[in-house]
């Protein structure tokens, strides 16, 4: 019975990462990815734009 409680974890494990890897994968795409890309792009434009302006400010 020694190895069935030493297996236990290891399997438990590797469905739970299954699982995780099942809905990372699911998740990707679909309707939801072009608003989530907007709101990427609107925050990396704000952070370059909040870059920027101190920079021209200076000059």
């Amino acid at each position: 019975m020694d190895y069935v409680s030493a297996l236990v974890p290891p399997v438990v494990m590797a469905a739970f990462f299954v699982g995780v890897v099942r809905v990372i994968v699911k998740t990707q795409g679909g309707a939801a990815k072009a608003k989530e890309d907007a709101a990427v792009d609107a925050a990396l434009a704000r952070v370059e734009g909040a870059r920027q302006a101190p920079a021209a400010g200076d000059a």
